[in-house]
C-alpha cells in the first residue's frame, strides 16, 4: 500500500490503509487541528529527530482495560508507602522534558523532539493533555503524559528517575480512570512492561469502536489539577 503524504492537506486516510507495521501517512504539522484529527481517528505521530513527520495506527493495537490492571505483588508495598506524593496537571511540561531525556534502551537518541514537546504543552494548554507526576519531597522522580479523547486516555510516554516510580504512576491513573469510567488505556504498541501491567493487544477495528463515534469535542476543555489520590 502507498505512505500518504499529508503535507498540504488538513486529513488523513483511513486508517484501514495502514502499512503492516502500522505506518500510515508522512509529512503535515503538529498543528492542535492536525492533532485533534488524529486523536480522532487513532492516528499518533512517531518520528525521529531531523526525519519527516509519521502517523501510525498499528494494528494490533496494545491497550489496556481498566479492569485487567494487574498489580505485582512487588508494588503493592509501594502503592501503600508514604515516601512518595502524585499529583496531575502541576507540571506538565516538566514531565515531557523528562519523558524526552529518559535513557531508552536499544534507541539512539530520542521520538521526543523539541517540535513534539512544544506541540503537546499546546495540547495542554488546551485541556487535552494531561500528567500525572511522582515526587519525592519537591522533586519530580516519574511521571506520564497522554491526551484524552472521550473516554479514552491515549498514552504518550512514561518516565522514572527511581525504580518503579513510572508503574506507579500507571497504576494510579488507571485506578482513577476506571472510577471515571474509561473505558481504556492507549498503550499503542506491544512491550513486556506493559503487558506485565495487564495490557494485551487488540484489533485495530476493535480499537476504535471506544472512540468517540462523532469527532470529540475538544473544547469540552478538563484540568485534572485538583485530583484527589487518597
Amino acid at each position: 500500500m502507498p505512505i500518504y503524504n499529508v503535507d498540504n492537506v488538513l486529513a488523513f486516510p483511513s486508517p484501514d490503509l495502514a502499512e503492516n507495521d502500522g505506518l500510515l501517512a508522512i509529512g503535515g504539522d503538529l498543528s492542535l487541528q492536525r492533532l485533534q484529527l488524529a486523536y480522532n481517528m487513532g492516528i499518533f505521530p512517531w518520528f525521529n529527530e531531523g526525519g519527516p513527520l509519521l502517523w501510525w495506527s498499528p494494528d494490533p493495537r496494545m491497550v489496556l482495560f481498566p479492569d485487567e490492571l494487574h498489580i505485582a505483588k512487588s508494588m503493592r508495598p509501594l502503592l501503600r508507602s508514604k515516601r512518595f506524593h502524585l499529583t496531575a496537571d502541576h507540571a506538565f511540561t516538566q514531565v515531557v522534558q523528562s519523558c524526552q531525556k529518559a535513557p531508552r534502551p536499544g534507541q539512539d537518541g530520542t521520538w521526543i523532539t523539541e517540535e513534539m514537546v512544544e506541540a503537546y504543552v499546546d495540547l495542554h494548554r488546551a485541556g487535552w493533555a494531561h500528567s500525572v507526576e511522582v515526587w519525592e519531597g519537591d522533586q519530580l522522580v516519574g511521571g506520564l503524559y497522554g491526551v484524552v479523547v472521550g473516554q479514552v486516555f491515549c498514552g504518550e510516554s512514561m518516565f522514572a528517575k527511581i525504580p518503579n516510580t513510572s508503574k506507579l504512576a500507571f497504576i494510579r491513573l488507571t485506578q482513577m480512570l476506571r472510577k471515571r469510567n474509561f473505558t481504556l488505556i492507549d498503550c499503542q504498541i506491544y512491550t513486556e512492561h506493559l503487558a506485565r501491567l495487564g495490557a494485551r493487544e487488540i484489533p485495530r477495528h476493535a480499537f476504535q469502536a471506544h472512540l468517540p463515534s462523532e469527532p470529540f469535542d475538544f473544547s469540552a476543555r478538563e484540568s485534572w489539577y485538583g485530583w484527589d489520590w487518597s
